[in-house]
């Protein structure tokens, strides 16, 4: 089969040499849309990259708080070590007095309470320990490295940042402070070092010990703060576009009471992000490769998801409300990249202009969510659930709104219709009616006609028998 087969394609077309208002029209539409396509992306393309831009160079926001319990050699060599690496590319150290944090728990608190983003601490007498074993002997046998210094941070907070900006950070502190602390002699006895265990903890004085709150080490969180946000968005708009074209191609907007029509696409918008929002957080939970998460977090983690789609599809319904057609894909992908772009990385790691990200749902549920995967170790949940639903009304009540706009509309574009097709029938039944009168008009004339004819011809025939 090919093209000739179309033989009615070319019939009564304007063709190459012929020119209408049509063609204008359609070229300043399209060179519109051009432009602000154009325009569209390249913003948003400038807005995302720009929240990446030198993101090593804020690394220096990030701050880890330092504190020496032990008060000796050890604390020195980290102090020594932090002044050759500080700069914007490494985390500040805060040195914090013992008095600060007395406990190790304290120290605990205040990285789950995310007043820091780790807490580098040396233990007690730990220098003193370390004088002995480089004595030799039983002390050398009997040193553990691991326990002189400790990090406590949270791998669940931005797990994949966290891994560089924080951990990676502070092996390196410890193995430069290892260093410091050889070439300065830190106790006093690596001269006199002789027996062979001695030699092996100089080697390795400490090894940097971690106490992550809750660790993250599977491979499927690099998608937590991207394509999981991306697809539940995606999800409610094919579904939306299927709702709203059945209720355009059944009328229902011209049939039905609109406090009717909203409160079923309520309903069905909150069952469908409802069971959207359980496979979404099964998946997760699916792939969590030995993630410690039980069953309170699947169900809060349900729970928030389920917030976070319904406003979703509330907000995009808004959009298809009230903004014109050709503009609702570029809505939809602003507001897409714009809420991705919120939770890429987080705001101490990007310029100051991005924390208009508070704004934004995804922000919010996704920090809601590290709240509910740590056990309550990212406590924003003052301002992220009241911003969550301040979205969740007005989106609701937007699209509320939005269903009497359309209905109105309908009925209107219905009374339209109706009044069309009257006039259609008036004027067809007022060309039938002159159609009739003309025929019957015809129709006496030659009546008239054929009974003239008559006349003569009765008249000629009287004429000609006189004649006779």
């Amino acid at each position: 089969m090919t093209m000739w087969h179309y033989t009615k394609a070319t019939d009564n077309r304007i063709g190459w040499g012929e020119h209408s208002g049509l063609g204008k029209a359609f070229f300043k539409i399209a060179i519109k849309n051009f432009i602000l396509l154009q325009l569209l992306f390249l913003g948003l393309f400038a807005y995302c990259f720009g929240s990446l831009y030198q993101q090593t160079e804020h690394t220096h926001n990030i701050h880890i708080a330092f504190v020496d319990y032990d008060g000796g050699a050890i604390g020195a060599s980290v102090r020594a070590a932090y002044e050759s690496l500080k700069g914007d590319s490494f985390p500040t150290l805060l040195d914090a007095a013992p008095d600060a944090f007395p406990t190790r728990d304290d120290l605990r608190s205040a990285v789950c309470d995310t007043r820091y983003w780790g807490a580098l601490y040396v233990s007690a007498n730990a220098s003193s320990r370390l004088q002995d074993a480089l004595g030799g002997g039983p002390p050398a046998l009997a040193y553990d490295p691991s326990d002189a210094m400790t990090l406590i941070w949270n791998e669940a907070r931005y797990s994949t940042v966290a891994d560089t900006a924080v951990l990676s950070n502070m092996q390196t502190l410890a193995e430069a402070a290892r260093v410091a602390y050889t070439r300065t002699d830190g106790t006093g006895r690596l001269q006199r070092i002789t027996s062979p265990e001695a030699f092996t903890v100089l080697a390795s004085p400490w090894k940097l010990r971690q106490d992550d709150l809750q660790p993250t080490s599977q491979g499927s969180r690099a998608i937590y703060n991207t394509l999981v946000i991306i697809l539940i968005l995606i999800q409610e708009f094919f579904y939306l576009g299927a709702i709203n074209g059945l209720y355009a191609n059944l009328k229902i907007y011209a049939r039905v009471h609109p406090s009717r029509v909203m409160v079923i696409r309520f309903l069905l918008s909150a069952a469908y992000c409802l069971v959207g929002s359980v496979c979404v957080t099964g998946m997760i939970w699916a792939f969590r490769a030995g993630w410690d998460v039980g069953a309170l977090q699947f169900g809060q983690s349900w729970m928030v998801l389920w917030l976070f789609a319904h406003l979703n599809f509330q907000v995009i319904d808004v959009f298809t409300v009230w903004l014109p057609v050709p503009y609702v894909p570029m809505a939809l992908i602003a507001w897409v990249i714009m809420n991705v772009t919120s939770i890429l990385l987080p705001f101490e790691l990007s310029p100051a202009f991005y924390r208009l990200g508070y704004l934004f749902p995804s922000h919010e549920v996704y920090q809601t969510l590290l709240d509910i995967w740590s056990r309550g170790c990212n406590p924003h949940l003052r301002y992220s659930l009241p911003i969550l639903f301040a979205w969740w009304l007005v989106s609701c009540a937007l699209s509320a709104l939005g269903v009497f706009r359309r209905s109105h509309y309908a009925m209107l574009a219905e009374e339209a219709q109706a009044k069309q097709f009257s006039d259609r029938v008036t004027t067809a039944l007022a060309h039938e009616r002159e159609r009739d009168a003309m025929h019957r008009r015809q129709r006496n004339e030659k009546e008239a006609d054929e009974e003239g004819g008559l006349d003569y011809r009765r008249g000629h025939h009287d004429q000609h028998q006189r004649q006779s």
